[in-house]
């Protein structure tokens, strides 16, 4: 899965920044052997901050194991972060950027990854 981020220079408090490219939705984005398709954000109130993350629909066009090769796919939700500046600006291909800060704490992953997997059917949940 491919997202445009630009990190940031670390500050003294160590938290990691990027600017999140808002891709459109239900459009088709080319990855390796095959691609994948955002469906929806989702904005979610955790301990007074809030969540972004993204389902879609990953698609793999061609699988192969021993003898045969099938296409595949599976349901994601990729989590950028917290948002700190919605949608502030635009890049140069016009896409919206938001300003992120990475979840890196593996006990608060563990927790979001637990409320998105109960409103959401997805088989992976990844962090940036």
């Amino acid at each position: 899965m491919k997202v445009r981020e630009k990190a940031t220079p670390p500050s003294k408090s160590k938290t990691n920044l990027l600017e999140y490219t808002h891709l459109p939705l239900g459009k088709d984005v080319p990855a390796f052997a095959g691609y994948y398709i955002p469906e929806k954000e989702v904005r979610i109130p955790f301990h007074e901050r809030e969540i972004l993350y993204i389902i879609g629909q990953v698609v793999v066009e061609t699988a192969c194991q021993e003898i045969t090769c099938t296409p595949g796919g599976d349901w994601y939700a990729m989590v950028p972060g917290y948002i700190l500046k919605w949608q502030y600006r635009k890049n140069n291909e016009n896409l919206l950027l938001s300003k992120i800060e990475t979840i890196t704490d593996l006990k608060t992953r563990k927790e979001i990854e637990h409320l998105i997997r109960e409103h959401e059917a997805v088989t992976r949940v990844e962090f940036r």
